[in-house]
C-alpha cells in the first residue's frame, strides 16, 4: 500500500467523487476554491494491491505559525470495499506522510455513523460527531411528498395557494449576488459565521460549466423578491447552502415552496442526494425543524477523530 500526494487530475477525482456520491468536503472544486482564498489543500489517492481504493482531501491551517492543523472531512472516499485492518493502515499512513509541516494534528471527520467502527479503533475521538438531514431524490414525487411531517407539508400547500412565483435565479455573478449580501446581512444581525462568502463564486467558477455546480431558486409574490435557496452541486449530489427570507416570505411559506421545487430541479440536473446541512435542535431550532420535517433522514455522524 503507498500514497500518491497531489498527484492525481481533476478529472479523474470528479469521476471517482461523483461515483459514490461523496460529501461537498470531498469535491475537487471545494478544495480549490479554498486554495484561492489562501487556504492550503492536499488531496491523497491510496493505492492498495495496484487499484485506487480511497480518496481524501485536507484542508490545512497553521495557528500562531506554530500548529498546523489538517481536517479531512467526511472522508476518505472509499472507492472500493476495503477491510476494517485496511482501512486503519490507511489512516495511520495518512496521517503520517501528510506534506504539511510539522508539528502539526491529523483529524478525520468520517463519513460514517458509528463511532465503535473498527476502522477507527487506532484513532481517538476529540469530538462528537454532528447531525444533518440527508434526502433521498432518487425517490418520486408522490414519495418525496408522503415523507413530510404532516405540518410541513400542509405550509406546501399553502405555500402552492399563495401565489407565488418561483423563478430559477441565472448562473452568472450578477444574478445571485444580491442573496450572498442578504446572506452577509444575515450573518451580522444573528452573530453566525460560515464559510467565507466569497467561496461561493470561486466554487461555481470551479467548473466550465456553472449549471453543474449551483443551483438558485427565488419566490416573488406580487413582483417583490421574498425568498430564495442556493445549493452547490458536487457530482451526484448537492448541498443547501444558503437561503433567506423576508417577513412576507415567512408569512407565505416560501422555503417551503422553494424546496420542493429545488427537489425537482435538482433530480433534473443528475442529484441523488441532497443534503440539508447541519441541524442543531438548540441553538437553530427553527431552520433544524424546517428541514428535518421536509421529509429528509437524520443522520448523525461519527465524530472528529485524531
Amino acid at each position: 500500500m503507498y500514497i500518491l500526494w497531489n498527484q492525481i487530475d481533476y478529472p479523474q477525482w470528479d469521476q471517482a467523487h461523483a461515483l459514490v456520491g461523496g460529501a461537498l468536503q470531498q469535491d475537487w472544486a471545494y478544495g480549490t476554491s479554498l486554495k484561492a482564498l489562501g487556504i492550503t489543500c492536499h488531496r491523497a489517492e491510496v493505492i492498495l494491491n495496484g487499484e485506487t481504493v480511497a480518496l481524501a482531501q485536507f484542508i490545512c491551517r497553521r495557528y500562531g505559525f506554530l500548529v498546523g492543523i489538517a481536517l479531512c472531512t467526511r472522508g476518505p472516499l472509499w472507492l472500493k470495499p476495503v477491510s476494517a485492518d485496511d482501512q486503519t493502515r490507511i489512516y495511520r499512513e495518512l496521517k503520517r506522510s501528510l506534506p504539511l509541516a510539522r508539528p502539526r494534528f491529523v483529524l478525520f471527520s468520517p463519513d460514517i455513523t458509528d463511532p465503535a467502527d473498527l476502522s477507527l479503533r487506532k484513532l481517538i475521538r476529540v469530538m462528537t460527531g454532528y447531525s444533518t438531514v440527508m434526502v433521498d431524490l432518487t425517490q418520486t414525487a408522490e414519495q418525496l411528498r408522503a415523507a413530510m411531517e404532516g405540518r410541513w407539508r400542509n405550509r406546501l400547500v399553502a405555500a402552492e395557494r399563495a401565489q407565488l412565483d418561483i423563478v430559477r435565479t441565472g448562473d452568472h455573478p450578477d444574478q445571485y449576488r444580491w442573496l450572498l449580501d442578504e446572506e452577509r446581512a444575515q450573518r451580522e444581525r444573528k452573530s453566525f459565521y460560515g464559510l467565507p462568502l466569497e467561496f461561493v463564486e470561486t466554487y461555481i467558477s470551479a467548473r466550465a460549466q456553472a449549471a453543474k455546480t449551483m443551483l438558485a431558486l427565488h419566490a416573488t409574490h406580487h413582483t417583490e423578491r421574498v425568498a430564495a435557496m442556493l445549493f452547490l452541486i458536487h457530482g451526484s449530489a448537492a448541498t443547501y447552502h444558503v437561503g433567506w427570507s423576508n417577513e412576507a416570505g415567512r408569512d407565505t411559506n416560501a422555503h417551503n415552496l422553494l424546496l420542493w421545487h429545488a427537489f425537482e430541479a435538482l433530480r433534473e440536473r443528475g442529484v441523488r442526494t441532497l443534503d440539508l446541512g447541519g441541524i442543531n435542535t438548540r441553538q437553530l431550532a427553527g431552520i433544524s425543524r424546517f428541514k428535518i420535517g421536509s421529509g429528509g433522514k437524520v443522520v448523525t455522524y461519527a465524530g472528529t477523530f485524531v
